[in-house]
This record gives C-alpha cells, sequence and structure tokens, in this order.
C-alpha cells in the first residue's frame, strides 16, 4: 500500500460506505462468501454453478451432499433476495444435469430476527417467507450459526448441515477506517452528520451514504425524536445530490441546505418474475407481490442506475432475458484468470527435468 502521507485540503466528502458486518465465528473467514458488492454475487453464481458441476460428476453421496447444499445467513433484504435468485438460478440450471435435479439439492436461510424481510412490513414479509418455502427453501428464525468450521455448519438451534455454500448477509457496518480520522462517530461508528449532511462540529465536511449517520427530519416532524436515515441506496442516492449542491454553497458562501426525504417504499425480488413490494403514496401504502412486484424491483433498480447509456443497456439485456434462455455456464476461471497460465509456464522440478533429458 505503500507509505501514508498527509494531503492538505479546503473542503472534504466522507463517502467510505460500509462494509460487511460479521462475527467472530469459527470458519466464517474461511468457508463465508460475502454478498456486499457486484465481485462477489459474479463469483457466487460461478460458484454455485461449480457445485452443480462437481455433483453432476461424482458418486460420492458425502461429496454430492455438501456440494448442492447451500446456506445463507441473514433474512434481511440481501439474503431473502439472494437465496431466491440463487435457488431460481439452481432450479433452471439443474435441467441441463444428467445426475442433478432441484430435489437432490437443500436451500437453507437463517436468521436471528423472528422474520424476514422487515424492510415490506409484517405481511408482505409472511408472504415472502411463505413463497420461499413453497419452493423448497428451509427457513430457520430465531436462531443465528455458531461455527462452519471446515464447511460443517452448526446451529444454536441444533441443526448441523454440511455446505460448500455459506452465504452471509447479514448486514452492513460503516468502514472501520473512519475510527482513524479523529471524526464524531455515533454510537454504531457512522460519521455523525447535522441535516445538512456537514460533519458535526464543522463547516467544510461533510458525510453521506452508508457511513453517515443523518437525522431523518421527515421521521423527527412525525413525533421520533430519534429518527436516523437508515443506510440504504435510497437514501444515498438523494443525500449525494444534496451533498454535490452544499458543498457547492459552501465555497460559494451560500446557505446550506438540510436532507429531507420521505420513505417510498420499499422493492425486493424472489427470483425471475417474484417479488414484493410496498410504495408509499402519501398516506397511503400499496403492497404487491408476485410478477408486478417484481417488475416494480426491476423497474426501480433500472432506473436508479447512472447515465441513461447504462439504464438502457441493462434494461436490454434485460428485455432480451425475456425471450431467450437464461445463461448458466460457470466462469470460475475468472477469479484466477493466470492460474492456467501459471501451470503452463512455471519452471519444471529438478527431478522431473533430469529424468526427461534422460528418456531423451
Amino acid at each position: 500500500m505503500g507509505e501514508a502521507y498527509e494531503l492538505p485540503f479546503d473542503y472534504l466528502v466522507i463517502a467510505m460506505g460500509a462494509v460487511s458486518r460479521t462475527f467472530p465465528i469459527p470458519g466464517l473467514a474461511e468457508q463465508g462468501i460475502g454478498m456486499k458488492g457486484i465481485e462477489e454475487s459474479i463469483g457466487l453464481r460461478n460458484h454455485v454453478l461449480e457445485q452443480l458441476d462437481k455433483a453432476d460428476s461424482t458418486t460420492d453421496e458425502e461429496i454430492r451432499r455438501k456440494a448442492l447444499t447451500f446456506v445463507f445467513i441473514g433474512g434481511g433484504f440481501a439474503g431473502a433476495e439472494t437465496i431466491g435468485e440463487v435457488e431460481d438460478m439452481a432450479r433452471d440450471a439443474a435441467k441441463y444435469y444428467k445426475n442433478v435435479s432441484r430435489e437432490d439439492m437443500r436451500f437453507v436461510l437463517v436468521d436471528a430476527a423472528d422474520k424476514i424481510l422487515p424492510e415490506v412490513g409484517p405481511k408482505l414479509g409472511q408472504y415472502g417467507k411463505e413463497h420461499l418455502e413453497s419452493r423448497g427453501v428451509e427457513i430457520y428464525l430465531s436462531t443465528s450459526m455458531d461455527s462452519c468450521v471446515d464447511g460443517h455448519v452448526v446451529l444454536k438451534n441444533g441443526l448441523e448441515v454440511d455446505s460448500n455454500t455459506i452465504v452471509w448477509t447479514a448486514g452492513v457496518k460503516p468502514n472501520p477506517a473512519l475510527s482513524r480520522f479523529g471524526l464524531p462517530l455515533g454510537p454504531r461508528g457512522h460519521v455523525d452528520c447535522e441535516p445538512t449532511l456537514q460533519v458535526k462540529g464543522t463547516d467544510y465536511i461533510w458525510a453521506a451514504g452508508d457511513n453517515a449517520q443523518v437525522p431523518d427530519l421527515v421521521g423527527r416532524k412525525a413525533g421520533n425524536e430519534n429518527a436516523w436515515c437508515p443506510p440504504n441506496a435510497q437514501h444515498a442516492l438523494r443525500q449525494a445530490k444534496v451533498l454535490g449542491d452544499n458543498v457547492v454553497s459552501g465555497m460559494r458562501g451560500f446557505p446550506q441546505k438540510e436532507y429531507e426525504h420521505a420513505n417510498k417504499g420499499a422493492v425486493a425480488g424472489l427470483g425471475l418474475h417474484k417479488g414484493v413490494a410496498m410504495i408509499v403514496l402519501g398516506k397511503t401504502k400499496i403492497k404487491l407481490k408476485g410478477r408486478l412486484a417484481w417488475y416494480m424491483h426491476r423497474g426501480y433498480h433500472g432506473l436508479a442506475m447512472p447515465t441513461w447509456n447504462r439504464k438502457i443497456r441493462i434494461f436490454a439485456d434485460w428485455t432480451l432475458g425475456m425471450f431467450l434462455k437464461r445463461e448458466v455456464v460457470s466462469l470460475g476461471a475468472m477469479e484466477n484468470p493466470r492460474e492456467e497460465f501459471y501451470e503452463a509456464a512455471k519452471p519444471a522440478p529438478v527431478a522431473a527435468a533430469k529424468t526427461e533429458a534422460k528418456a531423451s
């Protein structure tokens, strides 16, 4: 990384985001797969398809069982959506294998809370739970994972399973690097901000997104004096616009604008053409499920993508996906693209080289 050095500044924006929130669980660092970034999601897709390849090519029941068992820890948006999408993909992919079927696979979702998808409300959350269970997903609530050493998963409720795929989606926390900067932090490590997104005690530092603790003015006006903006994309995107305007205003000596945004609802996809959505229009909450909710989910996230170039590419790809088969080819070599070349180019062992020389 090189040596540390000081960089003077006139204005500073803190937008370091969040990292996966983990716990000291034996085996998690070695066996767990995160779902914080696009790289991890691509890696998970390839990994799952590789497990199907492995199960299809072996007759060892223990290896098959471990390859075809998929465990997901965390039942919020990330966990429920990920297990829904992965199960959907695996179900489609199984059609191309002679020795693997959906009935051979086991999907397990674990959450310490007593419900999943709390963001969409209790009724839609219950629908999401029942929908996943109807697809064969085992859901264990009010419990957590004790250990996963060598892929042997042990839950607090006594359940034990062996799995090559342990996906960790149990939330996020502010980037721990924030603690080194001498900034005022909230009780959970977020940068403490004013409603203008300025860091408390300064008029030249701003923060936004997952690493910022921003007062929720809408919630406070409604009577909740301790309301804070949740760390999600809905707020982060809108905070970024206000922050950009406020930085320019600060440079020009103009007044700062306070960030205020009313919740517009939540959407979640549970696989192809499957989803739940809760849309807020004023004081009215519209609750949707199934295909219509999935369209709302795709539309909202597609429009949230930056630049029209990217929006058009994404919607074009999704449109083609409605008429073409799902792509189920594993590209696992992307994670270590030089491995095959290195094996071909590395120097031969001395003993082997002498043997080859004598033979010639």
